[in-house]
């Protein structure tokens, strides 16, 4: 079984539809993090890059339509998680999108060295097949001070 612990950074996420067309839902130069604990906590958080600055420094007031655009630039959540042969099981306890709070999401996986590829079960509706891939680079270990 593939040692998935520790911290990753995303190479690119890609939405395929009908396994040929390719876009991109954060933009092709996307930043991101995924940490998987020891303990079996995890977080994951994938943001746009060239992200505006907010108007203001109130994280939580300000304009709405601004803070709507910042919403949609970013998705995040943590919860825990359990390998399952080919499959990482992500058991969500908070989001960013609240309604995947409490969700198990299913991502079949490759992992070969330090590439990580964890993708969704294909979902089919009215535009296609629709698979993400979210692609991430195992991060070096480093000591703890």
């Amino acid at each position: 079984m593939p040692d998935l612990v520790g911290t990753w950074k995303l190479v690119s996420w890609r939405r395929i539809v009908d396994d040929e067309n390719v876009t991109y839902p954060l933009g092709e130069h996307a930043r991101g993090l995924l940490v998987y604990a020891p303990d079996g906590a995890m977080a994951v958080t994938m943001i746009a890059s060239d992200r505006p600055a907010m108007p203001d420094n109130d994280p939580l007031g300000g304009d709405e339509q601004k803070r709507a655009e910042a919403y949609s630039t970013c998705l995040a959540y943590v919860g825990t998680y359990e390998l399952r042969a080919d499959e990482v099981v992500h058991r969500i306890d908070v989001s960013l999108y609240p309604n995947w709070a409490g969700d198990e999401q299913v991502r079949p996986f490759t992992c070969t060295g330090d590439t990580l590829v964890l993708r969704t079960p294909p979902v089919h509706g009215a535009s296609g097949t629709v698979v993400n891939e979210m692609a991430w680079a195992r991060q070096p270990r480093t000591a703890r001070s």
